[in-house]
């Protein structure tokens, strides 16, 4: 062991957490899995990063060899800190002195080995076993301190993803609820101790709990108007609930309810032909494309997410990366590590002006200049850019321009760009205009250009899971299109979304203006009681979110303090998404979805109202305390 190791006085202070653990009668290899579980605990506690938690699991583990060791040699030691067995208790207070006398023989090791006792060789045994376990105990440490440092990695990225997705999706991770997870092992501890799982699955499961925890709450304990009054409200997910009564009323006429042999069959991998040709038209009207789009050159996944991680596949080998800013949906940093293991790196954008024409959170082709070159100074091998337009989080629009500029910067370093479209029909300010990539007349590298799009944000049907690519690229299209042997849609669902999509009528003149109508009233809902609060905002006109600026809160302002107000939201049971799991540099930014009905927003406001005041209560109580000491 590498780590300087605590002194011998040390390992009594060990004893205090594993009191009441259950330890006492356990056979060795048993305790050394609880006390593991102990380890990580106080690891997790105690460090913020890996190389601390590596130092206190290495001391700790050496304390629990030490601890056993002294026990096998020193009877009072032993007595201390293991309670009697039930078999013992009942032993004669002379058997058991004698017993102790034998056990505290010191001169085991110098005796030859002929004229060792019976008992010295059992020590001895005891002694060798002892070394046994604590190589076993050492080697699942090392195992720990590896995936804790790739768990850091990605929660550096993804980190602790709130609900599931992160500004767009279940969240990348959330912190435990105090009240509701009182510590048991977590699946990520006991998926390490119980070594089923291959080293890919760790790190897949690991990313998997990172992310989900606090979503998996969530789904459990929903807010309901009648049933549940008291559950969790979730604006934390890139949902638009605001036209459910109109897309219901939609999808319950006749048309809808149709079945045929095919519906029920095995559908084409990259999606049944009527559907790619009615998107291919859907898309060419909306985004004003100038020759209409091919559908051999279209693909439909199970989800935009879905489309693209197939992307990534197919683009990157593992290890290879794309580019992207940030803040930003964080349902591409979890797909990319899934199985494709490519890496995003992060173009991190900046709330204050830096350069002259610029506006807060404005991505640059000098950004962009400078992430590639430190990329390339790291030695990573970037083979795309990444952009979200509407941009998610922050619910700006890319200027004609500036994507241009984008895509010239793309053709210069020979990059792939995936542009994720998915809230383009969610623009609720009137005076702002979204333009398409499939709406230029000439691109630099059309090739090397593919769109995605999705009815999850702009239709409110995320249960449909639909994600649709559209490259000019054929041969990329077909290699996508094998991911659809696993990520394919279901024939009944592709029906449906084929008929909604064609009734062009119902879309331009009863859900378009009414979807654009609530999204307005929900912003200005928002936008008004933030504004009430005092609570700086990035006022956008776009997508479903808005980027809310909660640094006077924080005391100092630290991402560990932004979590610590996540987790107070928490409390209160209200989930937004913290900066950090949207990647953003900055610590104090929150992610809220203002796309739900007013009664739950107006419900949602108030419990954050209640969250900050409970903040703000506590500063005083502490300032009031630190003034007394004084």
């Amino acid at each position: 062991m590498d780590a300087e190791m605590p002194p011998v006085a040390s390992v009594l202070e060990t004893r205090a957490p594993l009191q009441g653990k259950g330890l006492g009668n356990c056979h060795p290899h048993c305790q050394l899995q609880q006390v593991l579980v102990v380890c990580i605990q106080l690891a997790e506690r105690e460090s913020e990063n890996a190389e601390e938690a590596q130092l206190v699991l290495k001391a700790l583990a050496w304390n629990w060899y030490t601890l056993l060791l002294l026990m096998s040699h020193c009877p009072e030691l032993h007595h201390m800190a293991m309670p009697e067995s039930k078999e013992d208790s009942g032993q004669p207070a002379e058997a058991k002195t004698k017993t102790q006398t034998m056990s505290h023989q010191s001169d085991t090791l110098r005796k030859p080995c002929g004229q060792m006792r019976s008992q010295d060789l059992r020590e001895l045994s005891t002694h060798i076993h002892l070394m046994e376990l604590m190589l076993c105990l050492q080697h699942t440490i090392e195992e720990y301190i590896t995936q804790l440092k790739t768990r850091h990695l990605q929660q550096d990225a993804v980190l602790e993803a709130q609900s599931g997705d992160v500004g767009g999706g279940p969240q990348v991770q959330s912190p435990r609820l105090p009240d509701q997870l009182g510590h048991q092992p977590s699946d990520l501890e006991a998926t390490f101790i119980s070594r089923d799982l291959s080293n890919r699955g760790v790190d897949i499961s690991a990313l998997y709990h990172a992310s989900f925890q606090a979503y998996t709450i969530y789904q459990g304990d929903k807010y309901h108007e009648d049933k549940n009054p008291l559950g969790f409200i979730n604006l934390g997910v890139s949902e638009n609930k605001l036209c459910v009564d109109l897309m219901t009323e939609r999808l319950s006429r006749s048309d809808m309810n149709h079945i045929e042999d095919v519906l029920l069959q095995y559908s084409d991998v990259r999606g049944h032909l009527f559907l790619r040709e009615e998107v291919a038209r859907f898309l060419t009207y909306y985004c004003k494309a100038p020759a209409q789009l091919d559908p051999e050159h279209m693909v439909v996944l199970n989800g935009c997410c879905s489309v693209f991680l197939a992307l990534a596949m197919v683009l990157c080998d593992p290890g290879e990366a794309f580019l992207t800013p940030t803040p930003v949906y964080g349902g591409f940093a979890f797909t990319s590590r899934l199985y494709s293991k490519v890496e995003l790196i992060y173009v991190h954008l900046d709330s204050q002006v830096t350069d002259a024409g610029t506006c807060p959170f404005q991505l640059t082709v000098g950004k962009l200049e400078n992430a590639m070159l430190e990329a390339r100074l790291k030695g990573k091998k970037v083979k795309g850019l990444l952009l979200v337009n509407p941009q998610n989080p922050l619910g700006g629009i890319y200027s004609p321009d500036s994507l241009k500029e984008y895509l010239e910067f793309a053709k210069r370093y020979n990059l792939h760009v995936v542009t994720d479209e998915s809230s383009m029909l969610s623009v609720f300010d009137e005076s702002l205009t979204f333009r398409s990539v499939l709406s230029m007349d000439s691109l630099p590298d059309p090739k090397k250009i593919h769109v995605i799009w999705g009815t999850s944000q702009d239709f409110g049907i995320a249960g449909f899971c639909f994600g649709a690519l559209y490259t000019h690229n054929k041969e990329v299209a077909s290699a996508v299109s094998a991911l659809g042997f696993v990520h394919r849609l279901s024939g009944i669902a592709q029906h449906k979304l084929h008929r909604l999509l064609q009734d062009r009528e119902w879309i331009n003149n009863v859900y378009l203006p009414t979807n654009r109508s609530r999204l307005q009233a929900a912003h200005r809902y928002i936008a008004s009681y933030l504004k009430a609060l005092k609570i700086p905002f990035l006022n956008c006109g776009s997508g479903l979110h808005v980027w809310i600026d909660l640094k006077k809160c924080l005391d100092p302002c630290t991402f560990e303090q932004e979590q610590l107000l996540h987790r107070r939201f928490l409390d209160n049971k209200l989930m937004l998404v913290p900066g950090k799991f949207l990647m953003c540099k900055e610590p104090g930014w929150f992610c809220l979805t203002f796309s739900d009905k007013p009664l739950i927003l107006n419900l949602a406001m108030h419990r954050l109202s209640q969250a900050l005041g409970e903040q703000k209560q506590e500063w005083i109580e502490k300032q009031l305390e630190d003034a007394m000491r004084e």
